[in-house]
């Protein structure tokens, strides 16, 4: 509620990432390239559930929160505010990304997920 009420002009969208994971950005915007290259640490259960069920690295981005719950789309100047904020509350934050305008010919949204060098690619399906 704080976030919003103190910077509300410069906040463009809020995504819960439970259930849908890192992607389920993918249905924000119109015409959206969703970047993720700099995340916060993923917790250590994520890696174990990976070992233990053999899932690959795009199913567990797609599937999983892979440790964070929350993205707020906003204004890049007012990305410091908000993660000071975000961590008043004792809520680890960070950018980990950012978005442009879609690559693809068809000009559909998409995410581009970058880490531990690999990159992985997810577009909207219809």
């Amino acid at each position: 509620k704080k976030l919003l009420r103190e910077n509300r002009q410069s906040i463009h969208g809020m995504v819960h990432c439970s259930g849908g994971g890192q992607t389920n950005c993918i249905r924000f915007g119109t015409g959206v390239h969703h970047i993720k290259d700099n995340f916060l640490p993923i917790p250590p259960i994520f890696k174990a559930i990976q070992t233990a069920s053999g899932t690959s690295d795009e199913e567990m981005f797609r599937v999983y929160n892979m440790g964070h719950r929350m993205e707020i789309f906003c204004d890049p100047e007012a990305a410091d505010a908000i993660i000071a904020q975000s961590e008043s509350f004792g809520i680890p934050a960070k950018v980990i990304g950012r978005t442009e305008a879609s690559q693809r010919d068809d000009r559909q949204n998409h995410v581009t997920i970058q880490h531990e060098g690999k990159t992985l690619a997810y577009a909207l399906q219809h």
